[in-house]
C-alpha cells in the first residue's frame, strides 16, 4: 500500500486547524492534526519542505518504520513543530490501517479496557458565584469531572476565564495579547473557590484546577497544601516543568495530585517526573507527542510506576486528535481522565466524526481508524485567521508565564 500523495488543509471554522491528508495507491485515506496553537505555519512549513516530500512512495503499513525514519533520521529532532508533524503522520497512518482493515483504532491497539472515556469540562466565570454557577451547570449536563477557573479580584482577563459560553479559545489576536498577573491576589482566592464549590455540591464532584505554569515551586507546594481539604482531581501546570526536579520540593509539602504535560514533545520531558513518582496524571497528547505510537510508549512506562493518563483536550486540538485520542482512553490499561473542551458548531460540521457524549462520558463510537473525516469543501470557506496566544507580565511589568 504505497502513499501517492500527502496534502496540508489549513482551516479556521471559529479557530485554526492544520490537518494532513495522506492518500495511498488503494484509495484509502487517512488524516492527521498538525495544529500548534498561535505557530501553525511553522508545522505547514516544515510539513510541506520536509516531510511531505520523504513520504511519496512509502509503505503506508509500516507505521513504525516510518515514525522512526521521521525522528531518527533528524539530526534536528523533538520540539513542538517537529513533533507535531510526526503526529500528523502517524495518526493518519493509523486511520489508514484501520480503514484497511475494517476496524476501530482501539482494536488496533489491543481492545478495550473500559466501555466509555470519563472526560472533564470547563466551568468558568468572572467571580466566584458565576463560577459555582457554571459548575453546577455541567453537573446537569451529566458531567462528573470539572475543571473550576474563576477570575481574580485585582486581576484583569485573568488566566481560563472565557469571553464566550462553552466555547473557549484563548488565542484572540494576530499579535499577542498582554495580560497583567498577580501570584498572591491568585494564592488567596483560589482556596475561597474550591471551598465554596465543596459547601455547595460536597465531596462526590471531581473537581480539577489549571494553574498554567504561573508558580514558583514553594509557591505550587502552597497551593497544593491550602488545596487538600477540598480533595482536588488534580492540580494541573503548578510550575514550568523544563526543570523535572522542581516537582520534587512540590512533592515533599503537598498530597494534592499533580498533573503535567500537555506543552511535552516525548518521554525525556516526563522520564524523570514519572520514574521519580513526582506527578499522578501525564497529560502529553497524541499531536503534541508524536502521535499514537510515542504516545502509547510514554503511558507504558508510566503504568510502571502507577501514573494514569489526562490527555490535553482543549479546543487547539481539532476533532481528528479528539477522535484518536478517545480511541487511545479506551484502550490505555492506565487510565485517568480525558480533558473535552467542546469545538464550536462550525468546527463539528468541518470535522464530522463519531464520537458521542453521554452521561459524563465519550465514546469513541466503531467506525474504521479513528472515526474522523475533514469536508474539505466545507474547510475551504473558513481561510487562515492569524492567532496568537497571550502573554502576561507581573504587576511590575516583569515578563512571566501565560
Amino acid at each position: 500500500m504505497k502513499i501517492t500523495d500527502a496534502r496540508v488543509i489549513v482551516t479556521s471554522p471559529g479557530r485554526n486547524f492544520v490537518t494532513l491528508k495522506i492518500v495511498t495507491d488503494q484509495g484509502v485515506y487517512g488524516i492527521g492534526d498538525a495544529t500548534l496553537n498561535g505557530r501553525e505555519k511553522a508545522v505547514v512549513a516544515y510539513l510541506e519542505e520536509h516531510v511531505i516530500p520523504v513520504l511519496i512512495g512509502r509503505d503506508a503499513r509500516r507505521i513504525e518504520d516510518i515514525w522512526q525514519y521521521l525522528y531518527r533520521g533528524a539530526y534536528w529532532r523533538r520540539g513542538p513543530v517537529t513533533m507535531r508533524a510526526i503526529a500528523a503522520v502517524d495518526v493518519a497512518l493509523w486511520d489508514i490501517k484501520g480503514k484497511a482493515l475494517g476496524a476501530p483504532l482501539y482494536d488496533l491497539l489491543g481492545g478495550k479496557s473500559r466501555e466509555g472515556v470519563l472526560v472533564y469540562g470547563h466551568a468558568n466565570g468572572a467571580d466566584i458565584a458565576q463560577t459555582s454557577d457554571e459548575v453546577g451547570r455541567y453537573i446537569d449536563m451529566g458531567y462528573k469531572a470539572i475543571r473550576a477557573q474563576s477570575g481574580i479580584p485585582g486581576v484583569d482577563k485573568a488566566y481560563g476565564v472565557g469571553r464566550g459560553d462553552m466555547f473557549y479559545e484563548p488565542a484572540d489576536a494576530a499579535l499577542p495579547t498582554e495580560t497583567v498577573w498577580s501570584t498572591p491576589k491568585y494564592l488567596d482566592h483560589t482556596p475561597k473557590l474550591f471551598e465554596a464549590l465543596r459547601v455547595r455540591f460536597g465531596m462526590e464532584p471531581h473537581l480539577l484546577h489549571d494553574a498554567h505554569h504561573r508558580l514558583t515551586p514553594l509557591e505550587a507546594a502552597q497551593l497544593g497544601k491550602s488545596l487538600e481539604p477540598y480533595r482536588l482531581f488534580w492540580l494541573e501546570d503548578v510550575t514550568p516543568a523544563e526543570n523535572q526536579e522542581a516537582f520534587r520540593l512540590i512533592r515533599r509539602h503537598t498530597t494534592t495530585p499533580l498533573a503535567v504535560g500537555e506543552v511535552f514533545n516525548t518521554i525525556w520531558d516526563c522520564k524523570d517526573l514519572i520514574q521519580e513518582q513526582l506527578i499522578d496524571y501525564i497529560r502529553a497528547t497524541i499531536v503534541g507527542a508524536g502521535g499514537v505510537t510515542h504516545l502509547r510508549r510514554i503511558a507504558d512506562f508510566a503504568s510502571l510506576w502507577q501514573v494514569r493518563t489526562g490527555c490535553h483536550g482543549a479546543t487547539d486540538l481539532s476533532p481528528v486528535t479528539m477522535g484518536a485520542a478517545l480511541h487511545f482512553d479506551t484502550w490505555v490499561p492506565n487510565f485517568g481522565v480525558q480533558e473535552y473542551m467542546r469545538h464550536t458548531p462550525e468546527t463539528d460540521a468541518v470535522f464530522p466524526h463519531a464520537y458521542s457524549f453521554s452521561d459524563g462520558l465519550l465514546f469513541p463510537g466503531d467506525a474504521p481508524g479513528h472515526g474522523v473525516d475533514i469536508d474539505e469543501a466545507l474547510a475551504a470557506k473558513y481561510p487562515y485567521e492569524p492567532r496568537q496566544l497571550p502573554v502576561a507580565r507581573l504587576e511590575d511589568g516583569t515578563m512571566w508565564n501565560w
